[in-house]
């Protein structure tokens, strides 16, 4: 599905609210991509966000699954907007074994106030790509209520 941008700044003002989270600098996750209604995050290994197998915690595929819904839906939103998720559900598929973890979601609807995304979750273990995790969240836009881009 095609998606036509509110601003013609959205890919700045994603950027500059990706660049504000503190978790995903903690995490060294990297704004991959953002068109209207995409986004895409990678996340490189690290022991540090590991469970007790080793494998990626669910915690940080979860926020991964919930960070690229939040700005693919945010790259469709008002300038003078802000977004929050209000609803998630994840379903975990396989281990998060390897040694990238990708993000990608796509807006399923934009409506006035909420948009419903859903995010596929994949690892890379040894140049192989698969599925690990879906979710679909739901969002609510904030109008009049900046979170500090321009």
């Amino acid at each position: 599905m095609k998606f036509e941008p509110k601003s013609d700044h959205y890919h700045k003002k994603v950027r500059e609210s990706f660049e504000r989270q503190k978790f995903m600098k903690l995490i060294n996750a990297k704004l991959i991509d953002i068109q209207p209604g995409y986004c895409e995050i990678h996340v490189p290994y690290d022991s540090n966000l590991t469970q007790q197998h080793g494998f990626f915690h669910a915690g940080v595929i979860s926020t991964i699954a919930d960070n690229t819904a939040g700005y693919a839906g945010f790259s469709l939103m008002e300038k003078d907007s802000s977004v929050l998720t209000v609803e998630f559900k994840i379903n975990l598929m396989a281990p998060g074994d390897g040694e990238l973890l990708i993000g990608k979601s796509t807006v399923l609807k934009n409506g006035r106030t909420l948009t419903i995304c859903r995010s596929e979750i994949f690892i890379v273990k040894n140049g192989k790509e698969k599925l690990c995790a879906a979710a679909q969240i739901t969002l609510i836009e904030l109008k009049n209520s900046t979170d500090g881009s321009t």
